[in-house]
């Protein structure tokens, strides 16, 4: 079995860490290292008011003059990661940093902690704990690691997948292309 442990929006995260009043306000990250500074990342609200990846800080303005920019704060990053994988030791010794706010976890052949109802009891402890530390968080249970990747995206906050196929199945696809 294994999980994946996913955090939405992880850079946009990092960069709103600790910052409540900017949650129900539009917000977009851009990496200011480009020569030319776009969106990376942006919450529901600037996306509702009409922003979108790809656009520079001007046009995000001119479609919401209330959107909030922000940049990359690469040490947040690195902190929020570590609290994610410590987190994720807490279910199992193997686990694997996969990506920037992805994190693997891989449970034995033996009785694992992640079996049954037991194991998504854990993993929904996680959850709670990560969001304890001001970090969203999602989820995904299944028998294979790509599988609990998608499952992990689709997660509100945790789902465990037990028939890969009869999950796959009915998704569209253009969710196979989360995470390229």
């Amino acid at each position: 079995m294994f999980a994946t442990i996913y955090l939405p929006n992880f850079y946009l995260q990092a960069a709103m860490r600790h910052q409540p009043e900017l949650r129900t306000q539009p917000v977009a990250l851009i990496e200011e290292q480009k020569n030319k500074p776009v969106i990376i990342q942006l919450n529901h609200a600037a996306e509702s008011a009409g922003v979108r990846k790809g656009m520079t800080p001007s046009q995000a303005l001119a479609r919401c003059l209330r959107v909030v920019i922000k940049t990359r704060e690469r040490p947040r990053e690195k902190s929020i990661n570590e609290i994610l994988i410590q987190h994720a030791f807490t279910l199992s010794p193997f686990v694997e940093s996969t990506a920037p706010g992805v994190c693997t976890i891989q449970f034995g052949r033996q009785p694992s902690r992640l079996s049954g109802q037991t194991g998504f009891a854990n993993v929904s402890r996680v959850i709670e704990q990560l969001a304890e530390c001001e970090i969203t968080a999602q989820a995904g249970i299944a028998h294979l690691p790509d599988a609990s990747f998608l499952a992990a995206h689709l997660a509100q906050p945790v789902l465990q997948i037990d028939d890969a196929k009869k999950f796959l199945a009915p998704l569209p696809i253009e969710t196979l292309a989360i995470g390229i």
